[in-house]
C-alpha cells in the first residue's frame, strides 16, 4: 500500500474544475472549485481555452490540499476524471495546445458526419464502437482541427502532434510530457476505438482521416499512468486511475451490477445502464459503451446522452438573466402556476439521444402573457425529467428491464423539487446519495482500488450511503398528459417537425 492515507480526485467538466480529497474511508476532507468559461464563436460552436482547462486543474488541486491541512506527500495517489469527447490538439515538443478546446457539445462537423451517414458507415460504426456518427464524438472535431489549422494535417502525420480528451492533456501536462495515455472508457467515446477488440481501430481511422500517429495508449481505468511532477502539488504522486465523468459517476453510484442505472444532472444529463460482460446494441438510437475496464476486463454499459440539462439553468442565468443564481431555481419552480403548461426543449446545440438531430434548435412552447421567469424556470427544470423519460422509454424498447429505482447525482440533484418532478415524470423512486459529487468520488474510487486504498468492487459498494429517497406521487393519467404534451413539443422542434 502506498505511504498516503488520501486521494485527489480531479474533475474537469465542462463548466468547472474541482478538486476534491478523499480520505481512506471514501470520506471528502476538502474540495475547491472553480468555473471554466466556455466561448461561443459562431452559432452551435463551443470552445475551451486548454490554457485555462490547466491552469484551473492546478489552482483548485493545491487549494483543496490547502483546505484539508495535507501536502501532497499525504496522497496515496490522483484520480482524474473529465468531460468526454472534447478534443484538443498540442505540440509534442513544447506541450501547447494548436487551438483551442472544442468541446462536446460543439456542432460544427454535423457536415462531415452527414455525407458519412448517408453513404452508410454509420452502420460499421455502430457495430464496432456503440456509437453513432454525430459531431457529439472527438473523431469528426480531430478531422476539422487537422484540415483548419495551417500545417495541423502534416504536423499530425509526421509524428509531431498529439491528440487528447481532457484526460489526456492533463496526463501530459501533469506529468511533463512522460506519458500520453488514455483510459478505455474515454477512447470508447472518440468514434475510433472497437470496444469489442479494445483497440484502435484502423478502419475507422481511415474513415475519420485520422493519423495513428496523433493518438494516446489505452490504459485501464485502474493502471499506472506516471507520475504527477513534484512542482504541482509540492511533492510527485502517482496518477492512479482515469475515467470519463459519466463511467466515473457510474463508479462513485456503486452501479457494479447488471441491471443498476444511474443518471448524471450536470451540463447535460447522462442515463447509464451496467450490462455486465454483455455489449448491448440499441435499436433505438442508445450508446452501447464502456462502464469501466479493470483488469484488462470490459463491463459494458448502454448509455443515452441529453446534450442541456443544468446547461439551461445556466442559460436563465446568463443569457435571459432571469434568475441570480442556480440555487434560485428551486424556490422559483415552486411558485410557479401549476395550470400554465410551458414546455422548454433545450436544443441549443441539437438535440441527443434518442433523437440526434444536430439540426433542432431550442423552442419554448405554451408561452401566455402570464408566462414569467417560474414558469419558465419550471419548464427548464421539466425538461430534464421528460428528457430522462425519453431514454427510459428507449432502454425499455430495447428489452432492458424497468429499473428499480434510478441513483441520480451532479449539480440539479440536490434540487428537491426537480428530484420529485423526476420520480413523478418516470413513476419509479430516486434515490440521492449522501455525497452528490459521485464524478470526483468514482474517480477517487478507482485510485484508491489502484493504490490498496480500498479493497475491491463490493468494498466500494458497502461505502454507498442514501441521503434520500424520493418516492413518485403523481397519479398516471396526470403523468402521461404532461409527457405527451412534452413528445408534442419535441416534434415540433425537429429538423423537419410539425
Amino acid at each position: 500500500m502506498a505511504k498516503g492515507k488520501f486521494i485527489l480526485a480531479i474533475d474537469q467538466g465542462t463548466t468547472s474544475s474541482r478538486a476534491m480529497i478523499f480520505d481512506a474511508e471514501g470520506v471528502p476532507a476538502g474540495e475547491a472549485g472553480l468555473e471554466l468559461p466556455q466561448s461561443f464563436p459562431a452559432p452551435g460552436w463551443v470552445e475551451h481555452d486548454p490554457e485555462a482547462i490547466w491552469s484551473g486543474v492546478l489552482a483548485t488541486g493545491r487549494e483543496a490540499l490547502a483546505k484539508a491541512g495535507l501536502t501532497a506527500g499525504d496522497l496515496a495517489g490522483i484520480g482524474i476524471t473529465n468531460q468526454r469527447e472534447t478534443t484538443i490538439l498540442w505540440d509534442r515538443q513544447t506541450g501547447r495546445p494548436i487551438a483551442p478546446a472544442i468541446v462536446w457539445q460543439d456542432r460544427r462537423t454535423a457536415s462531415i458526419c452527414e455525407p458519412l451517414q448517408a453513404q452508410g458507415h454509420g452502420v460499421l460504426v455502430g457495430e464496432r464502437t456503440g456509437l453513432v456518427i454525430d459531431p457529439y464524438f472527438s473523431a469528426t472535431k480531430i478531422a476539422w482541427l487537422l484540415d483548419h489549422i495551417p500545417g495541423a494535417r502534416i504536423a499530425a502525420l509526421r509524428g509531431e502532434l498529439a491528440f487528447g480528451t481532457v484526460d489526456s492533456f492533463l496526463l501530459w501536462r501533469l506529468t511533463g510530457g512522460r506519458v500520453h495515455a488514455t483510459d478505455a472508457t474515454n477512447a470508447a467515446r472518440t468514434l475510433l476505438f472497437d470496444i469489442h477488440r479494445q483497440e484502435w481501430d484502423e478502419e475507422l481511422l481511415k474513415l475519420f482521416q485520422v493519423p495513428r500517429a496523433i493518438l494516446p495508449e489505452v490504459l485501464d481505468n485502474c493502471a499506472d499512468f506516471g507520475t504527477a511532477l513534484p512542482e504541482h502539488f509540492g511533492a510527485a504522486v502517482p496518477i492512479a486511475a482515469m475515467a470519463g465523468d459519466q463511467q466515473a459517476a457510474t463508479v462513485g453510484q456503486a452501479c457494479f451490477t447488471p441491471g443498476m442505472i444511474k443518471s448524471t444532472y450536470g451540463t447535460g444529463c447522462f442515463l447509464v445502464l451496467n450490462t455486465g460482460d454483455t455489449a448491448v446494441p440499441s435499436k433505438h438510437r442508445l450508446l452501447t459503451t464502456l462502464a469501466y475496464r479493470l483488469d484488462g476486463k470490459p463491463t459494458y454499459a448502454m448509455e443515452g446522452s441529453i446534450f442541456v440539462a443544468g446547461a439551461a439553468i445556466q442559460w436563465l442565468r446568463d443569457g435571459l438573466k432571469i434568475i441570480g443564481s442556480a440555487v434560485e431555481a428551486e424556490a422559483l419552480a415552486q411558485r410557479a402556476d401549476p395550470r400554465q403548461r410551458v414546455y422548454l426543449v433545450p436544443a441549443f446545440t441539437g438535440l441527443g439521444a434518442p433523437w440526434w438531430d444536430s439540426a433542432a434548435r431550442g423552442a419554448i412552447f405554451g408561452l401566455t402573457r402570464d408566462t414569467g421567469p417560474a414558469e419558465l424556470t419550471r419548464a427548464a427544470l421539466e425538461a430534464a425529467c421528460f428528457q430522462t423519460r425519453d431514454l427510459l422509454e428507449a432502454m425499455s424498447a430495447d428489452g432492458a428491464a424497468a429499473p428499480e429505482s434510478l441513483r441520480v447525482d451532479g449539480g440539479m440533484a440536490v434540487n428537491d423539487w426537480a428530484m420529485q418532478c423526476l420520480a413523478d415524470t418516470l413513476a419509479i423512486p430516486v434515490e440521492r446519495p449522501a455525497i452528490t459529487e459521485t464524478t470526483a468520488l468514482g474517480a477517487a474510487s478507482l485510485a484508491g482500488l489502484q493504490t490498496g486504498l480500498y479493497a475491491s468492487l463490493p468494498d466500494l459498494a458497502a461505502r454507498w450511503r442514501r441521503d434520500r429517497r424520493f418516492e413518485p406521487r403523481l397519479g398516471q393519467d396526470e403523468r402521461d398528459s404532461r409527457y405527451a404534451g412534452w413528445c408534442d413539443a419535441v416534434q415540433r422542434s425537429l429538423t423537419g417537425g410539425a
